[in-house]
């Protein structure tokens, strides 16, 4: 599973330059993740680690508090999370997660990426079986099989262990994500984590060439400028 996690984070960053699109996806998404679960980081482990991943990522203080003053008045957007799939541009495949207050809109939009690319979009599960639904921590700690002990004591499923130079990447399924990560925490203290996310990870890789590389390119493109689109995960190599 190496390095997998970057793909979300690589292919956002080679599509999108325009923070203010950051911003706005973070914004939503702690706002979502804070009306649903209550705006107290120290009570809400997801947003605990979204407000951090939005830090690293140099997402403005006042975004963040503009979306948490939002979910404290109870009023706003409704939101609502959706997801889709298909196979892009040379037989890739792709999972699009999205929050979206008008699901008819963001259906039409995403579908749009899929025909403008000369691709179809699927129906759900058509592509999700190829892949992993992970938890993913990427940490730097030099005890690998004192992690995965803690890990076993706290009845996770670890799926696997990667050491790289002293970094640690470990992988469990997404329902595990919150026991995980307390087990890490409860073993670690206040671990400062590369990677804290649920991401799709492909089980195999593939590539593109020719005329599908600028296909896949725009593929991308149409769908990280879309406000709805949260993340966009494929299984494209080097993309």
């Amino acid at each position: 599973m190496g390095r997998a996690y970057q793909n979300r984070k690589e292919s956002m960053a080679k599509t999108s330059d325009m923070k203010a699109k950051v911003y706005s996806r973070y914004g939503r998404e702690i706002y979502v993740t804070a009306k649903s679960g209550g705006t107290d980081p120290t009570g809400n482990l997801a947003l605990r680690s979204l407000i951090d991943r939005a830090k690293k990522e140099q997402v403005p203080a006042h975004v963040i508090e503009k979306a948490l003053d939002k979910a404290k008045g109870g009023a706003g957007e409704d939101y609502s999370p959706a997801r889709y799939e298909g196979y892009g541009p040379g037989g890739s495949m792709a999972i699009i997660e999205c929050l979206t207050d008008n699901p008819n809109r963001t259906f039409g939009d995403v579908r749009q990426a899929f025909t403008k690319t000369k691709c179809k979009i699927g129906t759900q599960g058509s592509v999700a079986h190829m892949f992993d639904h992970c938890a993913i921590f990427v940490f730097s700690y030099d005890d690998e099989e004192a992690v995965l002990e803690a890990l076993m004591e706290a009845d996770v499923d670890v799926t696997d262990i990667e050491n790289e130079e002293g970094k640690l990447t470990v992988f469990a399924p997404n329902t595990d994500y919150f026991k995980a990560k307390q087990a890490l925490l409860d073993l670690c203290g206040d671990i400062d984590f590369e990677v804290d996310e649920i991401q799709f990870v492909p089980q195999s890789y593939t590539t593109v060439s020719g005329d599908d590389v600028a296909l896949f390119e725009k593929f991308l493109a149409i769908l990280n400028d879309l406000d709805d689109v949260q993340q966009v995960y494929h299984n494209v190599e080097n993309a």
